[in-house]
């Protein structure tokens, strides 16, 4: 079912907004890892696992997306998915420990696996075809800001602030993104 009006380009920034904090997140935490073994006492080989606990996560999840997306509603399914990841991060900038960190950091890449492959299907299925390649190329901008200020906005977050505030930063974002995910979708 297409969208028409102004429904369809709040519809566009309310997915764009869900796949950055994936797409952010996925890079964001590279650069604070000295910060974050200093912090909590773990070795490169310990904080490694930070990244690759979120890879697997996402690995494991995303083939499940569109079962999961049919089991409980598209929109279900991406509203839950932005909450449980706005969770996990909080919880992430809460850890005390290096493996506390990476179980959250887990929880944070299965619910994050949904947010790239649902917003896709909810823009596709938001614009009628004559308008799609615009769509596409918008998300697609979206798509490629996300892994390209990760690193940057990490870098500035940690030395001006915390490692902690890396995750915290998703908060905010997160909320605003599953408020409208909920009222509007």
């Amino acid at each position: 079912m297409s969208e028409t009006g102004a429904r369809k380009w709040i519809i566009t920034v309310t997915v764009i907004l869900a796949s950055m904090l994936e797409l952010i997140d996925t890079s964001i935490v590279n650069v604070a890892l000295p910060q974050i073994m200093g912090n909590l006492g773990a070795t490169l080989d310990e904080a490694t696992w930070i990244i690759t606990a979120y890879v697997v996560a996402n690995v494991i999840v995303i083939p499940m997306t569109g079962w999961f997306a049919t089991l409980f509603g598209r929109r279900n399914y991406l509203a839950g998915s932005v909450v449980l990841f706005t969770i996990a991060s909080y919880a992430c900038g809460q850890a005390t420990g290096i493996w506390e960190l990476v179980v959250f950091r887990f929880v944070q890449g299965a619910a994050g696996a949904a947010l790239l492959s649902t917003s896709q299907s909810v823009l596709v299925e938001t614009f009628p075809p004559s308008e799609l390649g615009l769509a596409n190329a918008l998300f697609g901008m979206g798509v490629v800001v996300g892994p390209t200020i990760g690193p940057t906005l990490g870098g500035w977050i940690t030395d001006n602030y915390s490692w902690r505030w890396i995750f915290y930063i998703n908060l905010p974002i997160g909320l605003f993104s599953a408020a409208l995910t909920w009222s509007i979708y």
